[in-house]
Parts: structure tokens; C-alpha cells; sequence
């Protein structure tokens, strides 16, 4: 049933202006209304999965959630915040639609166990029970260019869902009987490893957040101004670049998705991938199809703000050595704590309802850049604590 408060991510304004100068203007801010929900994914081991190969399907799962909710937003007429985290995935999401949602992730999450022996875990929080506690969620709306905006989001009120989902006594309780049905239409993964653009030489995957006593978004607006001194603007260290694309064509990669979309391998189907791949390298070479490719790069995410930095950009050594120079500074001085993670190539996989406006781009780096990230970030905490 529709609620009043359906429409509040959609009707926040979009923000055209630097990052670092957003992040410290608290008006352009807005608390989350309190009968929202947080719902938090994320493949159980899934730094044990990325040591044995596993990385391109930890993504592709961790995209397959995404799906999985903005399908059923799209048609219920709602849009919602969500954030990528490479092995998982948080949404932000109004009551008329949470019970569907999460009758949505629980059959994923079967499909993900059945398919891919994963666990995935799936678990909701109530905005109350965030504010109950005493943490903020505010958020704001970031454009990136007239057809790309990205949710930002201030205060601890997602890591504390986090933790309470990420729990070994977490239970999530609840009569919801998994959906009938699956619908992970427009879940692509139909690119192979990105090289940096023609400048750079590596990528690199950070996740950054604010310790210490001084204001998160005067830290993280600090950090921004760092990486946009040292790495030029946003598409300056764009990971993602048209000449470095390249479609996979072996069956055995196109399967993988095909599992982790409708949890069997239809050969007929898989051979229908298969052409349509052929196809695209001819399509690419039309007007329209250099198009899309111009849009995939600015709607690739490569930034997610959920509280932390999570970021992935393209660079060289000389950069990297003076970004992480800037960010040791930071955290001696206690007002950060990061990981990183250098590969020599990024990975992205897709969802794509249409090929003009309707697509998004998940990035991550090679070799699971945001999970290493996270766990060199986890044994910080841990030391710290």
C-alpha cells in the first residue's frame, strides 16, 4: 500500500556541485523518514571465497541482490538509495515495499545457496530502531552529471545495521515465506577484467572511515580534496574507459551469470548470450551503440558513500604513494582508519533495464578489490579496539 513518505529519495534534489564541498553544507542534508527500513546483503566468507577464485561471482551475486530490489521498486513506482560493497549490498527502503523485498532476497538467497554453495546473508533493520539507539542517518543526493546521481549518506546509522546484521546471534525473524518468483531481468555480467584507462597504470580500491572526535563530513570532505588534488577530478581517475572494453565470450563465463539469474544452465538460452555477444561487437560500432558505451562510463559507480568512503580509481604509482602519504597522516593523527587494495584491473558487472537512461554499472577492483579493502580495514579496527 502506498505510504506518504514513498516519494522522499525521489523528490530530495540532486546536488550538482564538488563532493568536498557537499559533504560540509548540513542543509543539503535530510534525516531518512523513521519508518523506513535498512536492508543489508552480504556472502558469508566471502574473503575466503575471494582467496579461492571466487571474486567475479562474489560480485555478480552481490549485483544479483541489487537487482533483485530495484526491479521490484521500479515497478511499484519508488526509487531507493542503495550501495554497492562488492560482496553485498544495502538498501535504504520506504514500509510499502519492504516485506516484498525481502521476500525477494530470501528466494535469491536460497537460489545464491542452491547454485553457488554461498551463504547469503539478508537482514532488516527499522530506521526506529537506528534513531532509537542514538545513531543519524541523514542523506543527500550527489550528481555526478545530468543522468547519474549517487545517495550520500552522514552518521553511523548503516554500519550500526550492519553489525547488527552481521552478528553470529543475528537471527532475522519473520513469517515472510520467500517470493514465488524470481525476477533478475536486466542483470548482465557481460564484460571481461577493464585495464585502466590509456593514463593510468593501476587501480586502486579504497574504503575509508571517520574516527576520532572531529565531524565525519569535515574528514571526508578532507580525504575528497586529497584524492581530487592528487588524481584530477572525478572522470580524470575514472577506471572505466570505452577503449579498454571487451565482451567475455567463453559459455563457461556467460553460465555463471545464467546461474546466479534463474539458477539453471538452458543451453538454448546460454547459445542466445552467446549470439547476442557476437552481436554486440557489431552493435558497438553503431551510433547508438557508441552511445550506450559513452553512458555505461558515466554511469559506472565507482563511489559509494555510506557512511565510509568506498571509492575505486585509476591512477599511477606516483599518485598512490602520495594519496596513501596523505591518508597515513590522517589516521596518526586519529581521524581515519582505511584499506586498500591495488590491482591491475577492475571488474564490472551490470543492470540494464533499457540501453538509454535505464543501466547502472557495479565496479569493483580485480581480484575482489573491495573485500581486500574491507579486511585490511577489519584488522585496523580490531587492533584498534
Amino acid at each position: 500500500m502506498p505510504q506518504p513518505t514513498d516519494q522522499f529519495y525521489h523528490d530530495l534534489p540532486a546536488n550538482r556541485m564538488a563532493l568536498a564541498d557537499l559533504l560540509v553544507k548540513a542543509s543539503l542534508f535530510h534525516p531518512v523518514p523513521a519508518n523506513w527500513h535498512v536492508i543489508i546483503t552480504d556472502i558469508k566468507g566471502s574473503t575466503q571465497a575471494v582467496q579461492s577464485g571466487l571474486h567475479e561471482t562474489v560480485n555478480l551475486i552481490a549485483t544479483g541482490s541489487i537487482v533483485t530490489v530495484l526491479n521490484l521498486a521500479f515497478r511499484a513506482g519508488i526509487t531507493v538509495p542503495f550501495f554497492f560493497g562488492g560482496d553485498g549490498a544495502t538498501f535504504i527502503v520506504p514500509p510499502s515495499i519492504v516485506d516484498q523485498a525481502m521476500q525477494g532476497l530470501l528466494l535469491y538467497q536460497l537460489n545464491t545457496s542452491e547454485n553457488f554453495n554461498l551463504e547469503l546473508r539478508v537482514g532488516v533493520v527499522p530506521v526506529q530502531e537506528i534513531y532509537e539507539e542514538g545513531h543519524e542517518l541523514n542523506i543527500s543526493k550527489f550528481s555526478l552529471s545530468d543522468a547519474f546521481s549517487i545517495p550520500v549518506i552522514l552518521g553511523k546509522g548503516l554500519s550500526f545495521a550492519e553489525q547488527l546484521i552481521k552478528a553470529e546471534d543475528y537471527l532475522f525473524t519473520s513469517e515472510l515465506a520467500p517470493a514465488a518468483e524470481l525476477d533478475l531481468s536486466g542483470m548482465q555480467c557481460r564484460w571481461d577484467k577493464i585495464d585502466p584507462p590509456e593514463h593510468g597504470q593501476e587501480i586502486v580500491t579504497l574504503l575509508i572511515m571517520a574516527v576520532g572526535l572531529v565531524s565525519p563530513a569535515l574528514i571526508f570532505s578532507k580525504v575528497i580534496r586529497h584524492i581530487d588534488e592528487i588524481y584530477g577530478p572525478p572522470q580524470k581517475r575514472q577506471p572505466i574507459s570505452v577503449a579498454k572494453l571487451k565482451l567475455k565470450s567463453s559459455f563457461d563465463r556467460l553460465s555463471v551469470e545464467m546461474r546466479a539469474r534463474i539458477g539453471k544452465i538452458r543451453f538454448f538460452e546460454l547459445l542466445k548470450s552467446w549470439l547476442i555477444n557476437l552481436y554486440g561487437y557489431i552493435y558497438f560500432q553503431t551510433e547508438s551503440g557508441k552511445n550506450y558505451l559513452n553512458r555505461l562510463v558515466e554511469m559506472s559507480d565507482t563511489l559509494v558513500m555510506d557512511g565510509r568512503i568506498n571509492t575505486v580509481i585509476s591512477g599511477n604509482q606516483t599518485q598512490r604513494f602520495q594519496l596513501l602519504k596523505a591518508l597515513d597522516e590522517l589516521e596518526q593523527a586519529g581521524e581515519v582508519l582505511y584499506g586498500v587494495h591495488v590491482s591491475g584491473d577492475s571488474v564490472m558487472s551490470c543492470y540494464v533495464r533499457d540501453l538509454k537512461d535505464g543501466h547502472i554499472h557495479f565496479v569493483d577492483g580485480a581480484e575482489g578489490g573491495y573485500t581486500q579493502a574491507a579486511r585490511q580495514l577489519k584488522a585496523k579496527l580490531i587492533h584498534k579496539i
